[in-house]
């Protein structure tokens, strides 16, 4: 029976020591900062904050390239010969580089590509969602296991607040005026993700320790996530204190497992300091 091998983007911001444990492998996307092209993970998210200290704007951001999947999953049969690859992808409606993955996967028999339509915290509890099916049941046909996973794909929610609108205007994602109205108002857009587009759904009043409570009670109220595994995801910056809150709420609303994804740079280069989101799936019945 083939060896049924993972791939993903360093968008999922998954933690290493899960990518290590699962042999996930990630190809990663792209930061551009003072005109130097800087694979995901090479820039310190601290970089990437000072750098808009110091000039007021943020680096670029790009998706991986076609060359950069025909190296990946190029390397995944070298590494793993005689493997089947399923390659879970980074949302198609607000990056290229699923595209680029398409075409890449032309060249190559035994790989199946997913649209996760999501993207940080997201798009990590699709992959591992299929990384602990595949421990739970490593006889698990790849037909089967690809169903499975499409079928959490729309079950999947994800919901971030930015740190501060400040990454969003010199992103150009917000307006003078609103940037203006929303800072005096101490206003936070939240942002999910509704069929693979980052919209903004609602905002929130108030300091962070107060609308970071309140939107994760509204995303509980709103979703019937299962209890089994709930992600919480922080840009560097989020006070200590309101992690702590957040995991008793997670705790006290019956999740058994809870996991903490800081953002990387690619996700903080959009989200600025100090964000915090949360992500997990709706309750679904086991075929």
């Amino acid at each position: 029976m083939k060896r049924i091998i993972l791939s993903t983007e360093s968008g999922a911001d998954l933690p290493i020591d899960l990518v290590e444990k699962h042999q996930i492998q990630v190809v990663p996307m792209h930061v551009i900062m003072d005109g130097k092209d800087y694979l995901d993970g090479e820039l310190s998210v601290e970089e990437v904050f000072d750098f808009y200290d110091r000039m007021k704007t943020i680096p670029s951001t790009a998706a991986t390239n076609v060359h950069e999947y025909e190296e990946l999953f190029t390397n995944i049969r070298l590494k793993f010969p005689e493997s089947i690859i399923i390659h879970i992808g980074y949302t198609s409606k607000a990056s290229a580089s699923f595209q680029s993955a398409v075409i890449a996967a032309e060249g190559f028999d035994d790989l199946f590509l997913i649209d996760a339509l999501n993207v940080t915290g997201g798009l990590g509890a699709v992959v591992m969602y299929a990384a602990q099916l595949l421990e739970e049941e490593p006889e698990i046909s790849h037909e089967h296991l690809i169903e499975k996973i499409e079928s959490i794909v729309p079950k999947t929610r994800l919901a971030f607040l930015p740190g501060s609108l400040d990454f969003l205007k010199a992103g150009g994602r917000v307006s003078n005026i609103a940037y203006i109205g929303g800072a005096l108002l101490k206003i936070k857009p939240c942002i999910e993700l509704k069929e693979g587009k980052l919209v903004s759904t609602r905002k929130y009043r108030g300091k962070m320790e107060v609308v970071a409570e309140k939107l994760m009670k509204d995303y509980l109220n709103e979703y019937n996530i299962d209890r089994k595994q709930l992600y919480l995801i922080y840009s560097i910056g989020l006070d200590e204190k309101i992690k702590k809150r957040l995991e008793e709420i997670a705790n006290e609303t019956g999740f058994k497992n809870v996991r903490w994804m800081q953002a990387g740079a690619m996700i903080s280069t959009h989200a600025g300091p100090g964000g915090f989101g949360i992500a997990g799936i709706e309750a679904y019945k086991i075929q």
